[in-house]
């Protein structure tokens, strides 16, 4: 129960159900899960390029040809990518950065995979960078901080936008229903064009 209640939104009662449950399963069942608990430390890793989960050096995205190299779509986490590929509005490649920006908890740029983003734009010929980060202070503080860097080392020769709001402010990304978030990727607008003027 201990070990079950650490996972995240697990309280004492639902571990308590958890583990009950398993000693009521085929014990090849349990042996599986547990088997299958214990591969994932150890199979899983990160994208060398994007930072999303996957099995291989690069995922399944980066590694697609029909993917449009030129879009980079800079995300949170990786359930970001996972609700905005459900969308299937999406055709470009990914930028994982691993949390956002945020004094209170300690997250600061040189926490995130910034620099790594950085690099790509050096590196790849990319058109377009759309900012999809949930729409909270933290959020719209990173958006403008790396906004600020790309624009310093690349001037106006990437575009730079935000999704549209149709997510609500202060909501999460993972929490939006397919059919607003993947209007908001459709309808994405200049970043320039959101500063309060």
């Amino acid at each position: 129960m201990r070990e079950f209640s650490r996972l995240p939104g697990i309280g004492s009662r639902s571990a308590l159900r958890m583990v009950l449950h398993l000693l009521k399963e085929n014990p090849q069942d349990v042996e599986r899960f547990g088997d299958t608990l214990s591969r994932l430390r150890k199979e899983i890793r990160y994208c060398n390029r994007c930072h999303t989960i996957c099995e291989n050096e690069l995922c399944n995205i980066c590694g697609d040809s029909r993917r449009d190299a030129s879009i980079i779509c800079v995300v949170e986490d990786v359930r970001d990518v996972m609700a905005i590929e459900n969308t299937a509005q999406y055709k470009g490649l990914y930028h994982v950065l691993g949390g956002i920006i945020s004094p209170i908890e300690g997250v600061g740029p040189n926490d995130l995979k910034i620099d790594s983003l950085l690099e790509r734009l050096g590196r790849q010929e990319v058109r377009e960078v759309i900012m999809a980060l949930s729409t909270t202070m933290e959020g719209d503080t990173t958006v403008f901080y790396i906004y600020k860097k790309i624009m310093q080392l690349h001037e106006r020769e990437i575009r730079f936008t935000t999704i549209a709001r149709g997510i609500a402010v202060g909501d999460e990304l993972e929490f939006a229903d397919e059919a607003t978030l993947g209007r908001s990727i459709v309808n994405r607008t200049l970043y320039e064009n959101s500063f309060v003027k």
